[in-house]
């Protein structure tokens, strides 16, 4: 176990969080490479509906922190020379061939065209293929409201049909590419993405709450997503993912608990090995912590494209991409240092593993709009600060 430290000052973050109507609930852990050293919550699991107090071992969806356990199949499959990263993704997914550059609407008319290289499996787990999402693109709001191809939460197949929006190579575009590249994961192991997770990250780090799919005491220990009224008070919306998709989504599907993603964390703060099970190589996990983007930089700001799903992402200048974790080049005051590989899900999960520092951590709730300034984003940021005030 982890030298606990004096968590007072990160309760009382959480509980004024949720007592003031920021958030609807929240649970925090924070662990050094020995163990836990912090774990809080504060609010119930449904508000107004269920009172059950929301922990560490509370279930929640995680969206998109699923791409980090994606990503470490896929880096698993590199070091056993299955899978070349700098492969073109047609190679494993002949499909992906088919798929066409947006550049614009003639009319109501997509107008696509053939992309200037093909994307590697590389670019995929990099976010620099060209595939995006709809939240933070309007030419794909309009492309889908056009066409009828849906985005990716509801489950269809039908979702693969969306168009790139900028060529291979050329810049971060934040989209669906880790849900390629759990197609592409699929079909290097001849097995579904659920056995493939299980077998190699899950299921050797002891992450036995972590899953496309809740069983039903699960589910009962799970939060619902919620959305604030014009009132100004939380309700649930309820279960937003599909129960039974056509694919298991390796950009978005997992439910877990901060008590069991904290295991993956503290795999990578301990350079790919936990309570000798080792998931990754030393030097993968340092390839995963440097710059994988070259030239390219992951965007200061990214406008909002759905304001009901999120709001604009404002991160700044001097921040790169790494193997599934966004990397900031220089110290935050009074927070992370500089290297940090951090990460976050569409619903309200933010983690972060510090490797100089020592120190991981991770934040949940369940709540729409996603990173909202002035909610889910200050209070993600008010415990990064009461966290490092404590060490």
């Amino acid at each position: 176990m982890g030298t606990a430290i004096d968590g007072s000052a990160i309760d009382k973050v959480l509980k004024d969080a949720v007592a003031t109507g920021v958030v609807p609930h929240v649970a925090a852990i924070a662990a050094d490479r020995d163990g836990i050293i912090y774990e809080g919550g504060a609010g119930v699991r449904i508000v107004g509906e269920n009172h059950d107090p929301v922990t560490t071992a509370t279930h929640f969806r995680i969206m998109s922190m699923t791409k980090m356990v994606c990503t470490t199949a896929a880096l698993q499959q590199m070091e056993r020379g299955e899978l070349e990263l700098d492969a073109p993704v047609d190679t494993y997914c002949p499909q992906f061939a088919d798929v066409r550059v947006l550049e614009g609407f003639d009319g109501d008319t997509p107008k696509l065209r053939a992309a200037r290289g093909r994307a590697t499996v590389k670019q995929l787990i990099t976010h620099t293929s060209g595939l995006g999402y709809w939240f933070w693109n309007a030419d794909l709001v309009r492309f889908e409201k056009v066409t009828g191809v849906p985005n990716v939460v509801p489950g269809s197949a039908e979702a693969f049909k969306a168009p790139l929006v900028a060529d291979p190579g050329t810049e971060f575009v934040y989209g669906i590419n880790t849900d390629w590249l759990g197609k592409v994961v699929e079909a290097v192991a001849g097995k579904t993405l659920d056995v493939v997770i299980k077998e190699g990250v899950t299921g050797p780090l002891g992450m036995n709450d972590t899953m496309f799919r809740l069983d039903e005491a699960r589910t009962a220990n799970c939060v619902t997503v919620h959305v604030k009224g014009d009132d100004g008070t939380w309700s649930s919306a309820g279960e937003i993912l599909n129960q039974n998709p056509d694919w298991w989504a390796g950009g978005h599907g997992l439910y877990s608990t901060p008590r069991d993603y904290v295991q993956l964390e503290r795999a990578l703060l301990r350079g790919g090995e936990l309570d000798g099970e080792r998931i990754l190589r030393q030097e993968t996990v340092d390839a995963a912590f440097a710059n994988q983007i070259g030239d390219i930089d992951f965007p200061a700001e990214i406008p909002s494209a759905d304001p009901p799903i999120t709001d604009a992402l404002r991160v700044g200048p001097g921040w790169k991409w790494g193997y599934g974790l966004l990397l900031n080049t220089q110290d935050v005051p009074g927070r992370r240092r500089a290297g940090t590989g951090a990460w976050a899900g569409l619903f309200n999960t933010h983690f972060f593993v510090d490797r100089t520092t020592g120190v991981c951590a991770s934040i949940y709730t369940n709540s729409l709009p996603f990173i909202s300034e002035h909610e889910a984003w200050k209070t993600y940021v008010d415990f990064e600060a009461a966290l490092y005030s404590c060490l």
